[in-house]
């Protein structure tokens, strides 16, 4: 076990101004594999201080030389993949194979994209007698989740600080061993004090501070629904600059005209990637009604395939949830579907064969899904999976965007039949016919799944403000 005493603030390791700790526990063992300092609103005081004094210098650095700490930060992330990998593998429970290649590849891809788009980017443009230009926002406060944590982190600090923002991060206090890791990196890269600033705590601490600082410009939150609410009305009092990409219950329309067994297979494999802890899980599968025997069977034989265990074995597809408080929340939704009269067809709420110990789900779909039953409302954040069959197009769109939610969707049929229906799904981001997660494109929601886009071009103007001189 590994004990991380301090917090990164302007640029050196300090201690933390509480003295309480937070236990990281392997999701596959339940043992307890670090602590960490539970901060406190004087340590966001003393990050945010730092922040606002390190930000005129680094502001206006040329963004080459922006860019140029950036690619160090790569490097740096680059060099510990295989530990990245491995940490997050023990925190989340996502397969070592799949952590390698997205929980560590994501994040070192974010920091070398930012720094690409500096290399276009242009900050000034001529509208008439106008020049339009934009500047860096000032502080930005970022609150990050345990799902994809380093990869939630990369996506808000590369691009803040690429724009010429200077960032206080509160990684969340379930998964922050990759946020310790971060650090080191950027302490080894030689970045000016006070740019990036670390304070790991909860939310109702640490977040809330951070939320409310006067002089913190901008938070930019990935969390829940309920958490985000929470930090724009705490930001509203002081008028910031807010983002939030929050929950999901994202649709699969698949239509008469699609290739069923690819559809159905696929679908399976997006509503339980990372165990189902994913924001655009495709956890709504909306199927033919004529179709929904073939649906099942397949989905059924799909899911048995998700063959649970420890991330670091190799026959894993499936691994634990994050929190003995996870896997319980889960399985409460899995007793609610059946309570609901859903027909079970694979899992179920008991823990899987020889899995006793660990955050383990089994994996789970149901089928007979009605559009007004809780699992298909509410957001589970497990491998869950609810079929729900529609007579009419018409109804399966309206099925589609029958939630609170807009996050992401996926369309299965012939390709110009799949785009046209797809354009009618409310949602930040739509897949047609499997099409493949794009880093460059701009990803948020519509509704209640947030404010505001992350990633690519859209996701660096998302640190900066506008200003016109008129000429």
């Amino acid at each position: 076990m590994r004990a991380y005493e301090q917090l990164y603030i302007n640029g050196q390791w300090v201690a933390s101004n509480g003295t309480g700790t937070l236990s990281v526990v392997d999701s596959a063992t339940e043992e307890t594999i670090a602590t960490i300092p539970d901060g406190t609103a004087d340590d966001v005081n003393a990050a945010v201080a730092a922040a606002k004094a390190a930000f005129p210098a680094w502001s206006a650095l040329p963004k080459e030389e922006r860019a140029a700490y950036l690619m160090k930060i790569h490097a740096g992330l680059e060099a510990r993949t295989q530990e990245i990998a491995e940490t997050i593998a023990k925190e989340v429970g996502m397969p070592l194979m799949l952590s390698n290649l997205i929980q560590a590849g994501l994040p070192k891809a974010n920091f070398a994209i930012a720094a690409q788009l500096l290399g276009n980017y242009e900050f000034e443009t001529q509208v008439g007698n106008s020049l339009v230009v934009r500047e860096p926002i000032g502080v930005v406060g970022c609150i990050t989740p345990w799902n994809y944590p380093l990869h939630q982190i990369a996506l808000k600090v590369a691009p803040a600080m690429a724009a010429g923002n200077t960032v206080v991060l509160k990684p969340s206090e379930v998964a922050p061993i990759n946020a310790f890791i971060l650090a080191e990196v950027v302490a080894e890269a030689g970045l000016p004090a006070g740019v990036f600033n670390l304070v790991t705590g909860v939310g109702p601490v640490v977040g809330e501070a951070i939320s409310a600082h006067p002089d913190v410009d901008m938070v930019s939150f990935t969390g829940s629904t309920r958490a985000g609410k929470r930090v724009a009305e705490v930001a509203s009092q002081t008028v910031k600059k807010v983002a939030l990409e929050l929950g999901g219950k994202s649709p699969n329309v698949i239509l008469p005209d699609a290739d069923l067994a690819k559809a159905v297979a696929d679908g399976v494999g997006k509503c339980f990637l990372n165990s189902g802890q994913t924001c655009t899980a495709l956890t709504r599968m909306i199927v033919p009604r004529d179709k929904l025997a073939e649906v099942e069977q397949i989905a059924a034989a799909t899911a048995a395939a998700f063959t649970p265990g420890n991330p670091f074995e190799q026959t894993s597809r499936l691994g634990p949830l994050v929190s003995a408080a996870q896997r319980d929340r889960v399985r409460g939704f899995i007793q609610k579907g059946i309570d609901e009269g859903a027909t079970l067809i694979a899992g179920g709420p008991d823990a899987p064969e020889g899995l006793e110990q660990g955050y383990f789900v089994a994996p789970t779909v149901f089928s007979n899904v009605t559009r007004d039953m809780t699992i298909a409302q509410e957001e589970i954040f497990g491998p869950v999976l609810s079929i729900i069959p529609y007579d009419t197009e018409e109804e399966a769109i309206e099925i589609a965007n029958d939630t609170i939610y807009g996050l992401a969707g996926g369309v299965w049929g012939e390709p110009d039949h799949a785009k046209a229906v797809a354009r009618k799904i409310r949602a930040g981001q739509v897949e047609v016919n499997g099409g493949a997660f794009n880093v460059m494109a701009p990803f948020g929601g519509y509704k209640q799944s947030g404010l505001g886009r992350e990633a690519g071009t859209f996701g660096l103007e998302e640190f900066l403000e506008v200003k016109s001189l008129q000429l």
